[in-house]
């Protein structure tokens, strides 16, 4: 409503003077403001705050009088009456020097200001003024009060007297009366004889007149207040009568306000006690009390002594109240509290030292509201020392804050609109976003009312149709448009704005004309034609209609009231207007769809139909009277009636749902009578065939109903013309800011199903719920409140101790005005559930499951729900949690909701949440039955707090054993940690649940991201180089940590365990994919647990089945045999891989620099299974085309050592990484040229490529061959070395298996498999053909070993030391490179390998190539 807007300034006095002001007071216009100090008066003028003539009482005179007290301004600023402390009134007389200015404007040559412009003088210069002591009037008595009274001055004096002053012809118009005869009773219908006052000594201590109740608020020096009102026109004893308000016996002070009808008492507790007028009774009526609360100001509620002054704004709309103690705070009219400066920032400095706070002898406000002119009571005491300072314009101790208002307060059409408008003196805050973003469709068709397009907003998902939530909440900044100089020059203060529905054009009105601006554009539009301008005064406010703005305005030339309508995009003339007289002043102007609605100072209202019609090059809006309706005998005056709306919204929704096409018309009107919200329906109870039959303009002239009253105290209403069918609750609702009370949305009730509504329910209901927040604008559909609230800045810091006192940045806090918004939507279902609408309910949240936030609003529901019921001291008879838990199970994120409410409340309400819920056990089970292993996570932090260890250790496996199926590799580790808290006994720190994945955990062996290895087929490079095999097993992270000095625990051993199980299921499903990623995310020993079970889980049983199995997993295809390679020189073998080696090498060489991981595939189903039925030329032909992206261009680069080979290699492989990681690549050279292809070789050579699989699975299954090399799993690394068809990596099994230690049954295993596999080759898949043919000696070679037996001894191990490592596999560690073994089990076989792998890498160099040599980086 009104916010605080940067620092307080602080007024120079150019006048030398000791004296502290003590008073201050704008005139009615507030144009000027008038300074008592106790033996001066002084004007001053309010824009610019310059002083213009002061009045200093001679020493004798001063003497006589007394000290000046209180000043009060006549209502046409001609005189002012000033009271003295020795019961004298001094009148006062200003007289204006014609065509006489103290300040002008000074402009540069030639520039085209305002010099041309009619009333130029009045408007910008200060005008020179004179003060004359006209007369003296002495009451015998000290005068507590003055009150200004249309053409009288009501005084009231020590002695119990009211004096009635006329301020002309004074003597003859004295008139006193003894309040001792003035009767008080209840209220005005008891008798005559009501009590009197009864007391020799009660006085009137302070009192306010209020027109529109015609009558005084009083405070008596006692304490007790009233209200005093002539029974007839005579202002006389007899014919007054007074009203007690009973529960007063404190009152200090008072203040009216005269929109409201408002009566405002400050008590000596601190409080302000709002009264009003009952109409029948003319009782006082207690409305609302202002008041700090204990919660929001703990140290200060109860300290801040009694209120000293209270001031409503000139637009009524908010009250200011301080107190003895000091503080200022802002309340909106029926109690909403604004801004408070007793707490944070104004009270505490930046180092937490507590200020002094502010204490205030006297506030007035400024024009509009935008300025309050404050006297710092504190400011006496350095006075003397700014004195010495600065002798030419001292500091005086009077503060001007400036304040920025919302729209509303002024323009209450406004409240159509989705957008939040504040307006300051010189400039516009819009929440409408950047004028960039007000180009995209949301901004030009969202407001629309068919809306077919709309921006998604910063929170949407896909599904997700809302209002344009990233401009209308985007950020918490303003788009803040200043307004144009030239307009404000001849025009301040701002009184009205308005912006449409688009949020992309703004126009505002000053004291004459009006200006508009565009947000697409930035430029403004002023009036070509000046005189035009400053003859037309905005009386009722402004709107926009398309791209028309509609005003009511007053013509100074002709003295008639008109209605104008303005085309946006012409030039602002009254040529391009659409003018139609009107017969009454209009104070109020409203839009609804093509209707206008005016509001007129004889209580009447008329609608207009508006249509735009395109004639001639501009089109033009065209205005006719539709209907009349006078309400003269429901409003008592017209300056009571704060808004006045059409809407759309009725009683009768039954009928809605037979005639929708109804919905949008205009069937009431709304109208906000001093806070009391009055509904005129039209009556519909005729006969209504007719109007199928009649013209369509006929039907608005349907009369209206008597008005029923709807609402009290309300402050701004809601509502708009859009129709969404999906949301009919929240769009035909009307919504109601209530002040202190908070909000209330009238809600229609819809039957269900279209089924007849029953006959006991009513068709709408009223829901009141609190916010936080102020509210300014309502989103309808996206269920939000929009709103504003000040914060402050400190800059105290930056000055020095010694200059503190004088600075105001160290006394006050940098203010600022932030966006805010708020959800409600939690609150009006509860409120549904409370009133037992639990099916309504249901049908409102449904409409709104859309909604990015829905989850947040049943979880917030589900909370305030609980906290209120768990803690509450009394039992309650018909708990509400009960409900609200059966509602929120009719949505899928039931279970989510629940775990997430208990998470953010503390223990001890745990037991009464799930009482009504549900035991946590069977939720955690419904989360793994739903696969949400996320939400059962958090179930597992509940039952380990509310269970035995054995309970949550038991679910805890169940999730850990899920989580390993699913690949969530994340929620694995956070499950080991998990567990071993539970058997360590750190349950006191329970793991936090994991609700993102971490990039990290994507699939793939991730801790090769940073890893350059070589894979060298010589047994050399294999030995030396990875020695840090154990390393490269264990995870990059936390998860290493699972392997810890207390690892030999039986949690541990329990974890292994079921790691172990596992791995023994992926190994035996053949999921090597699945294994690999397994053992990278989770750090498991494959090495180690892989020669355990050579024998057992890590055999290979169906050769054939594995092999299918492992080119299904990794994407790789199976090799084709060309008709045209029968008498292919590459047939020989050798000569081909060679090739085919080289290639693979090429091509691996940098992808452990430099790899990317997919993410997709750990979280694929892992239960596919391969049929090995299917018919494997399908097969092939399914892998090759599927894989068609990875298929490379061939190029080809001779080696030129060797005659005989040639390397080729992929051209993605120079360009991903600058260095020649390969060491096989050469410079070309002349002798390029020397190597020709023929058609069937570069055919071939094209095959080869194509062959192969993705650049990924490559790596994948080199970095497998490494493992299982080292673990001895042979019969493993004889599959892959098949599928890679690397010649090598057979050898180099085949030489390991020729020493005499190794197992003839693995022997036997590889033999037969290879005889399988080569049988399958015969019949199903030919292009294995040529590479089983280049290890067929070798498998003649296997058959005879496998003959022979090997003796046992060979299996005992190499060194007994190494039996204690079985126990501590984090030993690997420390091991020295010498040997690569696990385990007492690992066979003696395989350093005699290494051995022979020496001698035989000797002989393979000859013929194999060089290999170039790899950095092997262990991250």
């Amino acid at each position: 409503m009104y916010f605080l807007s940067g620092w307080p300034k602080r007024l120079l006095c150019p006048l030398e003077s000791l004296e502290q002001p003590l008073h201050i007071q704008t005139d009615p216009q507030r144009a000027f403001f008038a300074v008592l100090s106790p033996s001066q008066l002084s004007i001053w003028y309010c824009r610019p705050s310059v002083l213009i003539v002061s009045y200093k009482e001679l020493s004798k005179a001063a003497s006589q009088f007394g000290p000046y007290k209180q000043a009060e301004w006549r209502p046409d600023s001609t005189m002012i009456a000033v009271s003295t402390a020795n019961g004298y009134i001094l009148f006062f007389e200003i007289p204006s020097a014609r065509d006489k200015y103290l300040y002008e404007p000074m402009y540069p040559k030639g520039s085209p200001h305002l010099k041309g412009t009619p009333h130029y003088k009045e408007e910008q210069c200060a005008p020179s003024l004179h003060l004359e002591m006209k007369k003296v009037l002495d009451l015998q008595a000290s005068i507590t009060s003055l009150q200004s009274m249309l053409e009288d001055l009501l005084v009231a004096t020590a002695d119990g007297f009211l004096h009635l002053v006329h301020w002309d012809g004074m003597t003859n118009g004295r008139k006193a009366i003894n309040l001792c005869t003035v009767p008080f009773s209840v209220d005005l219908q008891s008798s005559r004889a009501g009590s009197f006052l009864g007391f020799e000594d009660v006085y009137i201590r302070d009192m306010e007149y209020c027109a529109t109740l015609d009558g005084f608020a009083v405070v008596f020096n006692d304490g007790r207040v009233g209200f005093i009102a002539p029974m007839s026109s005579r202002f006389t004893a007899e014919q007054l009568h007074g009203v007690w308000a009973q529960d007063v016996i404190d009152g200090t002070c008072v203040a009216v306000n005269n929109k409201y009808r408002l009566m405002a008492f400050g008590c000596a507790n601190g409080s302000v006690q709002v009264y009003t007028i009952d109409t029948t009774t003319g009782a006082m009526q207690f409305s609302h009390k202002l008041e700090l609360t204990p919660k929001q100001y703990p140290d200060i509620w109860n300290k801040t002594g009694p209120v000293k002054l209270i001031k409503w704004s000139p637009d009524s709309c908010v009250v200011m109240v301080t107190w003895e103690c000091g503080g200022l705070s802002l309340w909106s009219v029926f109690g909403a509290q604004l801004i408070c400066t007793l707490g944070g920032d104004f009270a505490y400095q930046s180092d937490g030292a507590k200020k002094d706070p502010l204490k205030i002898s006297s506030m007035t406000w400024g024009s509009e509201g935008y300025h309050l002119w404050v006297i710092d009571g504190n400011s006496s005491s350095n006075m003397k020392f700014e004195r010495d300072a600065n002798n030419e314009a001292r500091q005086f101790g009077i503060l001007q804050f400036h304040f920025i208002k919302s729209a509303l307060t002024v323009n209450p059409c406004m409240s159509n609109q989705e957008q939040v408008l504040l307006q300051g003196e010189d400039r516009l805050y819009l929440n409408c976003g950047d004028a960039t973003q007000a180009q995209s469709p949301r901004n030009t068709s969202a407001h629309s009312e068919h809306k077919p397009t709309r921006e998604r907003g910063p929170f949407s998902d896909g599904s997700l149709d809302s209002q344009g939530l990233s401009t209308l909440l985007g950020h918490r900044h303003w788009h803040v448009v200043q307004i144009h100089s030239t307009y404000l020059e001849s025009n301040w203060p701002m009184r009205f704005s308005a912006i449409d529905k688009l949020g992309q054009n703004v126009a505002v009105v000053g004291k004459f004309g009006f200006a508009h601006y565009s947000l697409l554009t930035k430029k403004w539009k002023l009036f070509g034609n000046i005189t035009q301008e400053q003859n037309m005064m905005v009386t009722g406010g402004l709107a926009w209609w398309n791209d028309f703005i509609v005003l009511a305005c007053y013509n100074l030339n002709d003295h008639q009231e008109e209605l104008r309508i303005y085309l946006r995009t012409s030039n602002l003339d009254n040529a391009f207007a659409h003018i139609t007289k009107v017969q009454a002043d209009t104070l109020l102007l409203s839009v609804f769809r093509d209707i206008v609605i005016l509001f007129r100072a004889d209580c009447s209202i008329c609608l207009y139909s508006i249509e735009r019609r395109s004639e001639g090059l501009n089109p033009t809006a065209s205005i006719q009277v539709l209907q009349e309706v006078s309400m003269s005998r429901y409003i008592p005056h017209p300056f009571l009636v704060v808004s006045v709306t059409l809407t759309s919204v009725r009683t009768e929704t039954g009928i809605t749902l037979k005639m929708p096409q109804q919905a949008c018309e205009a069937e009431s009107i709304m109208l906000n009578l001093a806070g009391q919200l009055i509904m005129l329906q039209r009556d519909r109870s005729g006969p209504q065939i007719r109007d199928k039959d009649s013209n369509p303009n006929q039907r608005k002239h349907l009369p209206f109903c008597a008005p029923v009253v709807l609402a009290q105290s309300v402050e701004n209403v809601w509502t708009t013309c859009r129709i969404n069918k999906q949301k009919r609750h929240l769009l035909e609702a009307l919504w109601l800011s209530c002040g202190g009370a908070g909000m209330k949305v009238w809600l229609p009730l819809f039957p269900r199903d279209h089924r007849k509504p029953h006959s006991f329910l009513s068709r709408r209901i009223m829901l009141p719920f609190h916010i936080n927040i102020y509210p300014l604008a309502v989103l309808f559909e996206d269920a939000l409140v929009l709103g504003a609230v000040n914060d402050t800045v400190l800059y105290d810091c930056l000055y020095t101790q010694t200059s503190a006192r004088e600075h105001l940045e160290v006394l006050f806090p940098f203010s600022i005005v932030e966006r805010t918004s708020q959800i409600y939507l939690h609150h009006i279902l509860r409120q549904l559930l409370v009133r037992n609408l639990g099916e309504q309910a249901l049908l409102l949240a449904h409409s709104c499951a859309t909604l990015p936030y829905f989850p947040h609003v049943l979880e917030l529901m589900l909370h305030e729900v609980l906290e209120e019921e768990a803690t509450s001291r009394e039992p309650i008879p018909d708990p509400l949690l009960p409900t609200v838990a059966k509602f929120i199970t009719e949505f899928p994120l039931f279970l989510q909701t629940v775990v997430h409410c208990a998470r953010k409340t503390e223990y001890a309400l745990w037991n009464y949440l799930f009482a009504a819920v549900g035991n946590p056990k069977d939720l955690f089970e419904e989360c793994l039955m739903a696969q949400d292993l996320d939400t059962a996570a958090s179930y597992l932090i509940i039952l380990q707090n509310m269970e035995v260890p054995a309970v949550s250790r038991q679910h805890a496996t169940l999730l850990f054993n899920t989580a390993l199926e699913q690949g969530k590799w994340d929620l694995c580790r956070h499950m080991i940690r998990f567990l071993k808290a539970i058997g360590s006994g750190e349950t006191d720190t329970p793991p936090a649940t994991p609700t993102t994945q971490e990039p990290s955990s994507s699939s793939g062996f991730e801790f090769f991201r940073h890893r350059s290895i070589s894979l060298s087929q010589s047994a050399e490079n294999l030995h030396s180089k990875f020695n840090l095999t154990k390393t490269l097993s264990m995870p990059s992270g936390p998860s290493g940590k699972r392997w810890s000095k207390d690892s030999d625990c039986a949690e541990n051993m329990y974890i292994d365990m079921m790691l172990w199980r596992h791995a023994r299921r992926l190994l035996e499903e053949i999921k090597l994919k699945d294994l690999g990623c397994f053992a990278a995310q989770l750090g498991f020993e494959l090495i180690g647990w892989l020669c355990k079970e050579r024998a057992r889980a890590a055999r290979v049983e169906d050769f054939v089945f594995a092999l299918k199995k492992l080119h299904k997993d990794f994407l790789w295809p199976f090799p084709v045999i060309p008709a045209s390679s029968i008498n292919s020189p590459f047939k020989n073998g050798k000569y081909k891989t060679a090739m085919g080696e080289q290639l693979l090498k090429s091509q691996s060489a940098d992808t452990f620099v430099n790899m990317e991981m997919d993410t997709g595939v750990s979280n694929t189903p892992r239960s596919r299974s391969w049929l090995g039925t299917i018919s494997s030329s399908q097969r092939e032909i399914d892998t090759v085309s599927s894989h068609g992206p990875h298929m490379q261009d061939a190029f080809l680069s001779p080696l030129l050592s060797k005659g005989d080979e040639c390397s080729i290699g992929s051209a993605t492989d120079l360009t991903e990484t600058s260095s020649m990681v390969d060491g096989d690549w050469t410079m070309v050279d002349e002798n390029f040229s020397s190597l020709s292809l023929t058609q069937s070789e570069l055919e071939h050579i094209s095959l080869e490529l194509a062959s192969k699989g993705p650049h990924k699975s490559q790596v994948q299954l080199r970095y497998l061959l490494h493992i299982f090399m080292e673990a001895g799993c042979l019969d493993w690394c004889v599959i892959i070395g098949l599928i890679l068809r690397e010649s090598s990596v057979i050898n180099q099994v085949f030489s390991i298996m020729q020493s005499s230690d190794i197992d003839g049954e693995i022997c036997q295993n590889i033999k037969t498999g290879l005889y399988a596999v080569d049988k399958w080759a015969s019949t199903d898949c030919p292009g294995y053909k040529p590479f089983l043919n280049i290890i067929k000696p070798q498998i003649q070679k296997l058959s005879e070993i496998a003959e022979e037996q090997v003796q046992p001894e060979a299996f005992q191990p190499v060194n007994p030391s190494k039996v204690t490592e079985q126990a501590n596999p984090r030993a690997e560690e420390s091991r020295t490179s010498s040997s690569h073994g696990t385990n007492p089990q690992s066979d003696a076989g395989n350093s005699n390998a290494s051995r022979h792998e020496e001698d035989k890498s000797k002989t393979e160099d000859e013929d194999s190539f060089q290999e170039g040599s790899y950095d092997c980086i262990v991250s």
